[in-house]
């Protein structure tokens, strides 16, 4: 029989303040262990806890992108349970009244279009971090675990999904767009080495028509490929553990990217055992009407927005316009290719072709391309004119990234003797040799076989050192072989 898998997501956002969510304490990262936690975020006796503005309005603002409803008035409240890397016993969260309710994701899965549906988006701490390090030592020289509390309090915003998700790359493409739209909004660096965006996949199958089977969670995922990898091994675990005879037991999971596996890490708690009460110390979140509105005039043009746009004014593919909005930073190259009066349709294909297979094979971020935008667009508009073939262009290219001529299009096609052949003169000598030299491939054309004439083009582009306009080449090969 088949067999149906249920996914939802928990994202844990850390939002881009410098301070934590209840504390002056500084959010930077890479500080030496433990000189990043205050007496607050220790829970020291006396010390009370404040909320963040700047952390609940990046909240807000997540919340109006997703077309959310922000709540008037919401809870903080502590969540309950013991651990060594939570200096006070508890985290203070939200649970019953969250700030952002509901709310929409929208991404693509092969090109088609997907919507996922969330349940709520609330705000909270981080907890500290455990050490298993080697190097780590009690005062008796025994390997030992260590504890860095610079972590703790560190303002998130944990986004979770209802169940709607249907297998491991819909669940991957989802993180993708909500990694995206955080950092289009700027509430989140979107550092996925550094944790700042970090999933929890809740793991479930069942028969069709039956009821939810029983959920595992996979722990702090921060990799969309480990995210994928994990929920496939963990489907297939289920799936072999029920037709075996066994049964899901309800637990919290790791994934071992190594071994490509899910293994235990504790039993899963449900949400009583936190023993979940309002906290005394934090009245209540209220956001007002005009905040909300203030909030919303500094939202930018929203990716789905611009995609739209870039479809509507530019004739861009569906395709091509997400891929042109993936970033801000993509859609400011794009747009000021065109704004220096490159092609969009054209501009669109070099950044999504030569530009990102160069800064892959890099490791750079568009931001940071040697290739100027201004450059690009004076690379197409040589295509465009006929001054260069997609051959030639390429070379140009690669001379713009290294600086080659000061990075100068003219004087790198001059200096290289790259502008295309279009004289129409010294091209019919060239293609006269060739048709001499290529009796059969005119006879094959004759008798119907196009390809024959591909060939005929290739050799006068070879006999040209591939500077001839292959358009024209073409047209003087129809006219002449007729």
């Amino acid at each position: 029989m088949q067999w149906e898998v249920v996914i939802g997501l928990e994202t844990h956002v850390q939002l881009s303040t410098r301070s934590k969510m209840f504390s002056a304490a500084s959010t930077a990262f890479g500080a030496a262990p433990n000189t990043q936690a205050c007496a607050v975020d220790l829970a020291l006796p006396g010390v009370l806890p404040v909320a963040n503005r700047a952390a609940v309005e990046r909240a807000i603002r997540l919340g109006l992108a997703l077309g959310a409803t922000i709540a008037p008035q919401s809870v903080f409240a502590r969540k309950n349970y013991f651990y060594p890397d939570l200096p006070k016993g508890y985290q203070i969260s939200q649970y019953e009244i969250p700030v952002v309710q509901g709310g929409v994701v929208e991404f693509l899965v092969d090109g088609k279009p997907h919507r996922l549906q969330l349940t709520r988006a609330h705000l909270e701490e981080d907890a500290g971090k455990s050490l298993h390090e080697a190097g780590l030592f009690d005062r008796a020289g025994n390997p030992a675990s260590g504890i860095d509390l610079n972590r703790a309090g560190t303002p998130l915003l944990e986004v979770v999904t209802e169940p709607e998700l249907r297998s491991a790359r819909e669940a991957a493409e989802y993180a993708r767009a909500l990694h995206a739209l955080v950092m289009w909004l700027d509430i989140c660096d979107g550092n996925l080495q550094e944790g700042s965006f970090r999933c929890d996949a809740n793991v479930s199958v069942r028969r069709p028509g039956e009821p939810l089977g029983t959920r595992c969670e996979i722990k702090n995922l921060n990799s969309f490929r480990f995210l994928e990898k994990a929920i496939e091994f963990e489907v297939r675990r289920q799936i072999e553990l029920i037709e075996d005879g066994g049964k899901v037991v309800q637990e919290t999971r790791l994934f071992d990217p190594d071994r490509g596996e899910t293994r235990t890490m504790r039993t899963k708690e449900d949400a009583h055992d936190y023993r979940y009460f309002p906290d005394p110390d934090l009245p209540p979140l209220v956001i007002s009407p005009e905040w909300i509105e203030q909030v919303r005039a500094t939202l930018p043009e929203l990716p789905q927005q611009m995609a739209a746009r870039l479809v509507a004014t530019h004739g861009l593919s569906a395709e091509a316009a997400a891929q042109m909005t993936q970033t801000r930073a993509h859609a400011a190259y794009f747009e000021a290719c065109v704004a220096a009066g490159a092609a969009p349709k054209l501009a669109a294909n070099w950044i999504m072709g030569e530009l990102a297979a160069q800064l892959n094979r890099e490791e750079r971020d568009i931001g940071a391309s040697p290739v100027t935008p201004a450059q690009l667009a004076a690379l197409t508009s040589k295509i465009n004119d006929g001054t260069l073939s997609s051959k030639t262009a390429k070379e140009v290219f690669g001379a713009l990234w290294t600086g080659e001529h000061g990075g100068v299009v003219d004087a790198i096609i001059d200096a290289r003797g790259l502008a295309q052949v279009s004289d129409s003169a010294a091209l019919q000598a060239a293609v006269d040799a060739v048709l001499a030299a290529n009796p059969k491939n005119v006879a094959e054309y004759r008798a119907g076989k196009d390809k024959a004439l591909n060939a005929l083009v290739g050799q006068v582009m070879k006999a040209t050192g591939g500077r001839a306009n292959p358009q024209q080449v073409g047209e003087m090969l129809r006219k002449a072989v007729g």
